[in-house]
Order: structure tokens, then sequence, then C-alpha cells
């Protein structure tokens, strides 16, 4: 038979290469295609047809030419003899030609595959479907939640990755552990927030969040339920007084007043979550430094050095901006204000609420159960509702169950107690890490704990009550009488997002 090419081409290694990146290249091909057609492939499609596949394919070009090396020291062997190491094209030979014919168009063909697939591999590992749904019961609470944030429109790596090189490479490095920690199942469970390799909240928040424009005041009604058989709704009105402005407009004040703008905001945190903060240090506008130390929390002299500074930024009070897993009482509270549930069913809200707390160990035990729980309940104080409001009860467990889908994970043990969310200050200390009234300066000034320096109330509760707005703000007054209690400890040390007024 005429051989085409080079005699040490005909080898059983060569042979195997080369059929190997031809068939991985046809099948890289295929999936291309079929992605341009399909549009929107399954998560694992992308890792085959720009990773795996890709890898397969350049091993089997590389043992195109182990093979013919190999062949070229058998021959040299059987001959008894040492062929010289020498490489050389002589165009004058037609297997020559042929050969670099096909070396050329191979080259160029495996080139420009490589351009392409190597931006489509980039563009595959920057997506939403890789970051979220490839490793899927490692990443499935972060994915739900993200689909159901203010961010569901923003990619992970905008956040998480952000641009320039630098990150992307680090990014990279990371991820590469974590391929292997979830290949090997050595994962902690919940997974931890990553606070201290997050790019810095300038570089990602702040490429959408202008930081000098002045927002003036937002006005939000807070739709909360009681516990009782009715149902009873106790909205508040709030005017929060959210701020902002820079220097160069001459407005810093509000809540964005921490933002850093035209003030630098350092802090000390003693715990590795940043939920204990010992100390403070506030340089304003004018240039005056102040210096706080939590009394119920002191760090000695002698230790502030064990500790990072860190300037306050974004995320110190945004630190659940994606992420965000509700509690069950204010997931409960969005149902009924959204219709999911029937507010004239009695008792919804507490028994919603019993029903998502029990403990479980698999989503489905837990939908089967919440079922349970509810059906049995009407059963046992209703029996007149479960006979006449079939329909209600049904949408009540498919709402309760919705919740559940969206707000635990009992694989990865996650649920709303797990992240602390700072915003507020009602399941966590959130805004009384620093406004508690314990930080104190030498000379005696502190941080104020006054409702009123965030927000004041504009209306609260129901009936003429609630509809009566007093512009200049109202005391708070929760809707069970407990005295003056609410204004001797913070909300979070009573309300642990299962408790009525969530």
């Amino acid at each position: 038979m005429l051989k085409k090419l080079p005699s040490s081409v005909y080898n059983p290694i060569s042979m195997f290469g080369a059929v190997a990146a031809i068939v991985n290249f046809v099948v890289i091909l295929a999936i291309v295609i079929f992605d341009v057609i399909m549009g929107d492939p399954a998560p694992y499609t992308g890792i085959i047809a720009f990773i795996i596949l890709p890898a397969m394919l350049v091993l089997g070009l590389v043992l195109i030419p182990i093979g013919m090396i190999l062949e070229r020291r058998r021959w040299a062997s059987d001959l008894g003899e040492i062929q010289p190491r020498s490489f050389y094209v002589d165009l004058g030979k037609a297997s020559h030609r042929r050969a670099t014919m096909v070396f050329s168009s191979v080259t160029i063909v495996f080139l420009l595959a490589t351009a392409i697939g190597s931006y489509k591999a980039y563009e595959f590992t920057e997506s939403v479907t890789f970051c979220g749904q490839v490793c899927h019961t490692v990443m499935e609470p972060e994915f739900v939640a993200y689909q159901h944030s203010p961010h569901a429109r923003v990619t992970c790596a905008e956040c998480h990755v952000g641009h320039g090189a630098d990150w992307y490479v680090r990014s990279k490095l990371s991820g590469a552990y974590q391929v292997y920690a979830a290949s090997f199942d050595l994962f902690p469970r919940p997974i931890p927030t990553p606070i201290e390799n997050l790019r810095p909240a300038r570089e990602t928040c702040e490429q959408c969040h202008w930081p000098d424009k002045f927002h003036g005041s937002l006005e939000k009604i807070y739709d909360h339920y009681m516990v009782d058989e009715e149902n009873s709704h106790w909205p508040i009105r709030l005017l929060i007084k959210t701020g902002g402005g820079s220097k160069n407009i001459g407005i810093a004040e509000g809540i964005h007043w921490h933002m850093n703008i035209a003030n630098e905001i350092d802090y000390i945190a003693t715990d590795e979550r940043r939920q204990e903060i010992g100390w403070v240090r506030i340089k304003d506008h004018e240039g005056k430094v102040r210096e706080y130390i939590n009394e119920e929390n002191p760090i000695e002299p002698e230790d502030m050095g064990k500790y990072a500074k860190r300037r306050m930024d974004c995320i110190d009070c945004h630190n659940r901006p994606t992420h965000i897993y509700q509690t069950p009482s204010k997931a409960m509270n969005r149902a009924l204000t959204a219709g999911w549930i029937d507010k004239s069913l009695p008792s919804a809200k507490r028994i919603g609420i019993e029903a998502l707390i029990g403990e479980f160990t698999t989503k489905d035990s837990a939908l089967t159960a919440i079922a349970g729980t509810i059906r049995s309940a009407y059963e046992e104080e209703y029996p007149d509702v479960i006979a006449e409001r079939k329909t209600d009860i049904d949408s009540l467990i498919a709402g309760v169950q919705k919740i559940y889908s969206q707000n635990f994970f009992p694989k990865m043990k996650v649920r709303w107690d797990v992240y602390p969310d700072n915003i507020g200050h009602f399941t966590s200390p959130g805004c009384y890490r620093c406004h508690n009234g314990a930080f104190i300066t030498e000379d005696g000034e502190t941080i104020s704990n006054d409702c009123s320096t965030c927000h004041i109330i504009l209306s609260q509760g129901n009936g003429e009550q609630g509809e009566m707005i007093a512009p200049g703000g109202l005391e708070f007054k929760h809707p069970v009488d407990i005295d003056e209690a609410w204004k001797e400890s913070a909300c979070s040390e009573c309300h642990d997002g299962t408790s009525q007024l969530q």
C-alpha cells in the first residue's frame, strides 16, 4: 500500500492519537453547532465541550509525535544502529510535501479552533450556569437565592471576579481548589461567607451604584402579620433616611453618610464574621478624628495589634445583597401580602411557621412533612375549615412549600439563621453592632442609638391608627404589650425569625 505520509506516522500510538484528535474535534464542533441552534445548553455541556474534550483533543495531538519518536527508536533498535537526531523537510519528496501540507492545515485549523475554544471556555467559566449549576448540590442555596434577589440580572462573575486579569487569575486559582474540594466532598456545610476574599466594593458595587448620588429619604411600608387566629395585619410605614452625597456637592447625611466619600470609618471586629465590633474610628470631612471603644466588648490597648483594622464600605451593611435567605416569619408576611396565602384562613401564619421550622434531612421529606403538618393542624384545630376550604388549605401548603424551596437547603445546612444580615436589626445585630449605646470616646461622646437617626415612623398599626400619618414621626409601638422592654434590648435578642413581628 502506498503511504502518503512519513512511515514513522504509521504506528499504533500515533494512529490512536490522530483518531482521538479527529473524533474529539468533530464532537466539539457538533456540540458548538447544537449550542448555537438551541441557545440554552445544559450545565455540563460547556464543561464537556470547552474543557474536557479540548484536553482530550490536545492529548491526541501530543500522542502523534510521541508515537513517531518511539517508532524511529524501534527502527534504530531493530537495525542495531543509532539514527542521527535530525529534522529536515525535503519538499522534493512527495511524502514530505503531503506531511507539510497536512501539518500546516491542521495547525491553522487547530490554532483557529483554540482561539475560539479558549474564548468560549472563558465565557462559560464566567457564566451563571457554570457558577450555579455545575456543582449543583454545593451551590444550590446560592443559585436559588440569586434567582430571587435584587441582583438576578447581574452575573456572578461581575461581583465575585470583577474586571481585570489579576482578579481573574486569583478566582481561577481559588476555583481549582474548589473543584477539588467538591469532587472529593471536602467542603464545609454550610459554605462560609468568603469575607476575606471578596473584591473591594469600590471595584464591584460601585461600578453600578454611583457613590456620589444623593438619594434623599425613602418611604417604605413593612407589612407584618400577627400569629393570632385572624392573621392581624400590622403595617409600619417608615421614612428611611438613605441620604448620601459627597464633598463636591456639600451633602453628606443619612445612612449613606457611612459610605466614606466625605467620611472615613475604620473598625476592628473581634470575630470572623464581623458581628462583634470592639473599636471604631471616625474621620469626618473636616478632618476631625474620634475613637470609640465598645464598653461591652472592649479591646485592651496592648491587644490592638492582634486585630486587623478595616475601612468600612458597602458590604459591611449590605452583606447579603444577593444570597438572601428569608426568615420564616418574614417569608410568610410576604406570601400573605402577595396573595399566595389567603389572609382569611385562620392562623395561617402561625401554622405555616410551625411547618417551616421542623428539622429535615432532605428537601423531599421536608415538603412531604410540611403538607402533613398543615393538614394535621387544621384537622385538630379547625375541622370545619378543612372541610369547607380545601382549596385555600392546598394553596397554603403550596405557598409554604415554595417558601421552603427558596430559603431552606438541608443538604447544605443552609437557612436564615446561618448567615446574619446586617441590613436592619431584627434577626441579627446589624446596625446595633455599633449603634448600641455602648461605644464611647475618652471624653464621653457616644455613637447614637436613637432610632430616628436612620428612620422615622410615619404610621403603624391597623385600623384608624394605621391610616394616620405623622410627618414628625411616631414612637415605636410594639404590637404586643411588653411595656418598655423593647427600649432596653436589641430586637434580635427576642426576634429569632419565627416570632410574630419579622
